[in-house]
């Protein structure tokens, strides 16, 4: 397959960063620092924040704020941000939105309220006015798999075509429902897949244009992005060799949310050599058998972008 830009321009492999905290509790900025520059190292087209894996639901207001200025500092132009926008009501998310722009991101996740059972008129009229409120491109995040809240394929296409800025998807989900979104937008909106890139290699072929992953084995991923993106029989040959290495991995990490909070952190932590890991609770603890299992999968990894382990 020959990978195209899509009507963006973002494309590619966009890390999804953990957030790290020290024994006093608090955002570690010197973790992030870290995890910023190892993803960089590593070849990633762009940065993502504040998503799931940002345990964004466990951070203040002020933290993500915080969290937001660090990286965008860190980061520096050096590659595209994308912000993820999930506070719970409609003043917040206008506000972090343009907080966000502020800061230099290039384009903003817009995540449904956490509000079961209102109808999805509802949910529509709250995403497409924080879209007209922003002044760069927009993604919608639907997650049925791990989201309490998500819109229908036909909800979609509607705020796809009533919104111009609303120009991406963070798609997530199994593979043939990723699909049917895909079709859903009819191609006014470029779709990036999620859920680890656990299918990555079809995920591709299907038209998505990206991937927004932990980072846990985020270097393996570019990789597997570019030899997709060549077009060449010999590099989709070798693309699928390397998926079957990770595979194993992302099954294990990704089989909830808890379990790649605790177990994918720890793996991206020692990649990239730092030290204890210390959790926000609540939160699960590693087992010695997990971590043991995590270690078999993970071995031949090696250092995230040549960090010293």
């Amino acid at each position: 397959m020959t990978h195209l830009p899509g009507k963006t321009g973002f494309r590619g492999v966009y890390p999804m960063l953990y957030s790290f905290f020290g024994a006093d509790g608090r955002l570690d900025r010197h973790a992030m620092r870290r995890q910023i520059e190892g993803c960089l190292a590593a070849g990633v087209h762009g940065i993502a924040i504040l998503g799931i894996a940002s345990e964004v639901a466990k951070l203040s207001g002020a933290e993500r704020l915080r969290l937001l200025a660090w990286v965008a500092s860190d980061l520096a132009g050096r590659a595209p941000l994308a912000v993820t926008v999930a506070e719970p009501n409609l003043p917040e998310q206008i506000a972090f939105a343009r907080a966000a722009q502020s800061a230099g991101a290039a384009w903003l996740i817009l995540q449904p309220p956490p509000v079961r059972g209102v109808p999805e008129a509802e949910l529509i009229g709250f995403l497409g006015a924080v879209a007209d409120a922003c002044e760069v491109p927009v993604a919608l995040q639907n997650n049925p798999v791990n989201l309490d809240v998500w819109l229908s394929d036909a909800g979609l296409r509607q705020l796809v075509d009533a919104h111009p800025n609303i120009r991406m998807l963070k798609a997530e989900g199994p593979l043939l429902g990723v699909c049917r979104m895909i079709e859903a937008v009819h191609g006014k909106a470029d779709v990036f897949g999620g859920l680890a890139g656990k299918e990555i290699t079809n995920l591709l072929r299907a038209g998505c244009v990206g991937v927004i992953p932990a980072p846990d084995c985020v270097d393996v991923h570019v990789r597997i992005f570019e030899l997709m993106a060549r077009g060449a029989p010999e590099g989709e040959a070798e693309a699928e060799r390397l998926y079957r290495e990770i595979l194993p991995l992302i099954t294990f990490v990704n089989a909830s949310v808890e379990q790649y909070l605790c177990y994918g952190k720890r793996l991206v932590a020692h990649r990239l050599g730092l030290g204890e890991v210390h959790p926000r609770a609540p939160a699960i603890r590693p087992t010695g058998f997990g971590v043991g299992v995590l270690e078999r999968y993970a071995a031949g990894l090696g250092p995230l972008g040549g960090a010293v382990s």
